[in-house]
C-alpha cells in the first residue's frame, strides 16, 4: 500500500535529534537503526571516514496520526552540507514502479538538474531517487514492488 513520510537530514546529529523525538511522542522507531558502516561497498565509492562509520544511514520513527519521521546523516567526506532546503524531503513510496516512475518524471519536470538522483535499484531492496522540484521542494521515491 502506497504511503507518504517526512525525511529529515542532519549534520551528524540524527540519532540525538531522533531520540529527542521518541521522548516527544512517546513512540519506539520503526525498524532497525542502520548505520554509515552498514552500507555495502558500491563502485566508486570511497571508504569511509572512522569518523563517520558510526553516522546514521537510516532511522524511522512514528509520531502522529501514521506519520513517520526518517532521518540520516550527512556526511561531510561526500561532499554534504545541510541548509535550508536540503534539511526535509517528502517521501513517497509508490504502489508501483510505472506510478514511481510518472511522479518523478512530473516532479522532476522544470527543476534543479543538479540536486536529482535518477530513478534505480539500490541495496536496500527499493527503486529510489530523489529529486528537486521547480518550487524548490525535495521528494524521494522509495518503490518496494519488483
Amino acid at each position: 500500500m502506497s504511503n507518504v513520510s517526512i525525511y529529515l537530514n542532519f549534520q551528524g546529529n540524527t540519532e540525538e535529534a531522533f531520540n529527542f523525538y521518541k521522548s516527544v511522542f512517546g513512540t519506539e522507531f520503526s525498524g532497525p537503526v542502520s548505520r554509515m558502516s552498514d552500507i555495502p561497498p558500491q563502485p566508486g565509492m570511497p571508504p569511509l571516514p572512522d569518523s563517520e562509520k558510526n553516522a546514521i544511514m537510516h532511522m524511522a520513527l512514528p509520531i502522529l496520526g501514521g506519520t513517520l519521521i526518517q532521518g540520516t546523516d550527512m556526511l561531510e567526506s561526500m561532499g554534504h552540507k545541510l541548509k535550508i532546503g536540503n534539511n526535509t524531503t517528502i517521501c513517497l513510496e509508490p504502489d508501483t514502479r510505472a506510478e514511481t516512475d510518472r511522479l518523478f518524471a512530473a516532479l522532476s519536470a522544470g527543476g534543479s538538474t543538479t540536486e536529482i538522483a535518477p530513478m534505480q535499484d539500490m541495496f536496500w531492496g527499493a527503486y529510489w531517487g530523489c529529486c528537486l522540484d521547480k518550487y524548490g521542494i525535495r521528494w524521494m521515491f522509495n518503490c518496494y514492488a519488483k
